[in-house]
């Protein structure tokens, strides 16, 4: 018999290079839609040949470096996100939920980029902001609300490449903004605006004219439902900078975070408090994600993670009640639910602490999202209390990692993060063992094997899981 012919793979996925034989609307691959293109008509790979260069090769210890220090953008907090400031030359991608006030803090940034430099007296910053989504009188009013007419900052609305490029040749910007990329277009591609086509072609150009002309370019970005940046995955590659602006959109408490930075740290987080006048920073956020009662409730505790360099005081709280459900909620708000299930396991099979016919719902205080595996400890606690019905010190704080066979692991930071809960007047603390090594000129003093004082705090340290539950409930 003869053999059956294989059948030619004629579709193939342009984003992560997955074939098929027939078109298909959604990658099998990569799961995205839009790209799957047909393979047939792909040209082979032609040998090219060496070509004039654009400047010579040069040792690295002779490149100049001057014209790519950052500069700082007048926000102290988005400067300590950012590494020090915006690189000439580099294209940011800030993200972030409808209404959560990106275009607001752009705006403030905008503005306070052109005014002139006490460094640079009488040299002129121009700045470009160009919006896609809203029209130049709709800016305007924002711009007088918050204090952000200033001669040097141009307003420019469109919605075509092509339109926007000759701007800059016209305006020639040290920062220019783009508010935002899925809803410029070119007729070059086909495709809608906000397609991945589009979006790429876009993206494309508007970092090759930053590149080129040493013009620091941010880009608005869209996100999902499920809080991906919208388009293609290839547009946070091209990208130097990635940001996330984060928020409760019924408080006034915004977080940025970077997840990709080429010029500085992704672990730092920018505060930031937006009203009606505008947005300002918080140099000091600790406190903001506490709630403030007389007496102890159960379900609360309070932790300390380190974002970066900087501590933050955060209280968890958790409320376990009786199901009428088959299947019993498990809800979490602000912690990652794969911990959140894990604490939640690691509870009934070690502490024998049985939840499966109760609700259970986890939050934090103020909007903020604690992914730092240290909230193990007081997620736990926070649950174990709801469950019996017994509450907290006000005055006590917990750090750790739970680990599957119900141990206390160490974590980092734990003298800075002591330091940081004495000086909000927080007296005691649950730490894993081993987390202060005692030294010379250490300010340690051990009382005995469990219990231990840092600069007035006393700290008890734990092994596991069951014996972290015993002596935080029995602390005055």
């Amino acid at each position: 018999m003869a053999k059956a012919k294989t059948a030619k793979a004629a579709y193939r996925c342009s984003e992560c290079g997955w074939q098929t034989s027939k078109w298909v609307g959604r990658c099998g691959e990569c799961q995205t839609w839009g790209t799957i293109i047909d393979g047939t008509s792909a040209t082979p790979a032609r040998v090219v040949s060496a070509g004039p260069v654009s400047a010579p090769a040069r040792p690295i210890g002779k490149v100049d470096v001057r014209s790519a220090r950052s500069r700082p953008t007048g926000l102290d907090e988005l400067d300590r996100v950012l590494g020090g400031g915006y690189v000439p030359g580099a294209v940011l991608l800030l993200a972030g939920e409808p209404g959560i006030g990106k275009s607001t803090l752009l705006l403030e940034v905008a503005a306070l980029a052109s005014r002139p430099a006490d460094d640079e007296p009488g040299v002129r910053r121009p700045v470009l902001y160009v919006t896609g989504e809203e029209s130049a009188e709709q800016v305007r009013l924002r711009a007088d609300r918050i204090g952000a007419i200033t001669d040097d900052l141009y307003l420019a609305a469109e919605t075509e490449l092509s339109a926007v490029l000759g701007h800059v040749d016209a305006v020639e910007p040290r920062l220019m903004v783009v508010d935002s990329i899925q809803t410029i277009g070119t007729s070059e591609v086909d495709g809608a605006p906000g397609g991945v086509t589009q979006i790429r072609e876009v993206a494309a150009n508007l970092i090759r004219v930053a590149k080129e002309r040493g013009i620091t370019v941010v880009l608005v970005g869209h996100v999902t439902k499920e809080g991906a940046i919208a388009g293609p995955r290839l547009l946070e590659h091209l990208v130097d900078v990635v940001l996330y602006f984060e928020g409760d959109r019924h408080s006034r408490l915004r977080m940025i975070r970077a997840v990709k930075n080429r010029y500085g740290p992704t672990d730092e987080l920018g505060c930031f408090d937006l009203s009606e006048v505008g947005i300002v920073g918080v140099s000091d956020p600790s406190g903001l994600f506490l709630t403030r009662r007389d007496e102890p409730v159960p379900g609360t505790c309070v932790t300390v993670t380190l974002e970066g360099r900087r501590p933050l005081v955060a209280e968890v709280q958790a409320l376990v009640a009786k199901s009428h459900l088959p299947s019993p909620r498990r809800a979490s708000s602000g912690l990652e639910t794969s911990r959140f299930a894990m604490v939640l396991a690691v509870l009934a099979q070690r502490c024998k602490i049985s939840m499966h016919e109760q609700d259970v719902y986890v939050s934090t205080v103020g909007g903020v999202r604690l992914a730092e595996t240290s909230v193990d400890l007081a997620l736990a606690l926070a649950v174990a209390g709801s469950t019996v019905e017994q509450s907290l010190s006000n005055s006590l704080i917990a750090v750790g990692e739970v680990g599957l066979a119900g141990e206390v692991r160490v974590v980092p930071g734990v003298q800075r993060r002591l330091a940081e809960a004495t000086r909000l007047g927080f007296k005691y603390a649950v730490v894993p063992r081993g987390s202060l090594e005692l030294g010379s000129g250490s300010p340690l003093k051990r009382a005995d094997p469990q219990l231990m004082s840092y600069e007035g705090m006393k700290v008890m340290e734990v092994d596991s899981l069951t014996q972290a539950l015993q002596v935080a409930f029995t602390a005055p």
